[in-house]
């Protein structure tokens, strides 16, 4: 399936938002993208994945959806504004009928998720750390888009400012790239910042961790004190980590890496390191 050449038959993100009979609320996380520019390059940084299975986060008044369909073998699309979703039903009725898409009524972060083969999304932003982290797991291509500083964080490198827990825990389940800035006129209504959309390729990492759920809660216990020495965030976050014995751990561990801190540490040094506390410190 290509997409179509004629732009006309497009729907019209304008169009869409009139016939919704609905603005965005900025208090609801409602930003909708209407930069038909973007909108038609969207799809296109997953055109060399899978697309038999589409899942979309957020539809809004559907002007992504529509692009969706038209590259797209099947589409679901998860809206948790219920106005928005009976308006999704009503507009692309056609595309229902034809069993080329599902529109899903509800929150992405608690309802079930179909077997998606990439999803493609413009997210709400409020919750784009939560999202984020329940779609990598899928390990399927990801095109997101996120405020901008979410986006240059997750995909950072060790040492720079906007290394984080998210950039290792991102760069864990895939390869993670900024394709694109997308600037704050693009949406309607505007947001207060520029936006970004990653692309996320899966792979396996080239370190082996001892326990998925020990080392994201390691991760996220040692970053909740990254201006401190990574002897003393050991130290003082065992009852996030689930440590027993934070000691014997620091006593086991590199004197070299235990000075450094959080923001320093690359993503295999963290896998080693979360190893020897699995092994030492008694979870």
């Amino acid at each position: 399936m290509t997409m179509r050449e004629d732009h006309d038959s497009r729907r019209d993100p304008d169009a869409l938002i009139g016939r919704a009979g609905i603005r965005g609320d900025p208090n609801r996380d409602q930003h909708f993208l209407v930069d038909d520019r973007v909108l038609d390059r969207l799809p296109t940084y997953a055109d060399d994945t899978d697309l038999s299975h589409v899942l979309e986060i957020g539809a809004g008044t559907g002007a992504l959806t529509d692009r969706l369909l038209d590259v797209a073998e099947h589409v679901t699309a998860i809206e948790r504004d219920p106005e928005l979703a009976a308006f999704l039903r009503r507009e692309f009725a056609d595309e229902i009928d034809a069993g080329r898409l599902d529109v899903v009524e509800g929150d992405a972060l608690e309802v079930d998720l179909p077997e998606f083969t990439v999803s493609v999304s413009n997210l709400p932003y409020g919750a784009s750390s939560e999202l984020a982290f329940r779609l990598l797991p899928y390990d399927v291509p990801l095109v997101l888009m996120f405020q901008k500083e979410f986006a240059e964080r997750m995909a950072a490198d060790p040492g720079t400012g906007e290394y984080g827990r998210l950039s290792v825990t991102a760069g864990h389940y895939a390869d993670v790239e900024v394709v694109e800035i997308i600037p704050k006129e693009a949406f309607a209504p505007a947001p207060r910042v520029e936006s970004a959309v990653v692309r996320t390729r899966p792979r396996q990492p080239d370190y082996d961790v001892p326990d998925e759920e020990f080392f994201m809660d390691f991760l996220k216990a040692v970053f909740t004190q990254r201006r401190k020495t990574m002897r003393n965030a050991i130290r003082n976050t065992a009852h996030i980590s689930g440590l027993g014995d934070p000691d014997a751990v620091v006593e086991a561990a590199d004197e070299d890496l235990l000075s450094r801190r959080a923001g320093t540490v690359t993503p295999a040094e963290f896998a080693a390191l979360s190893t020897l506390a699995y092994e030492v410190g008694e979870p």
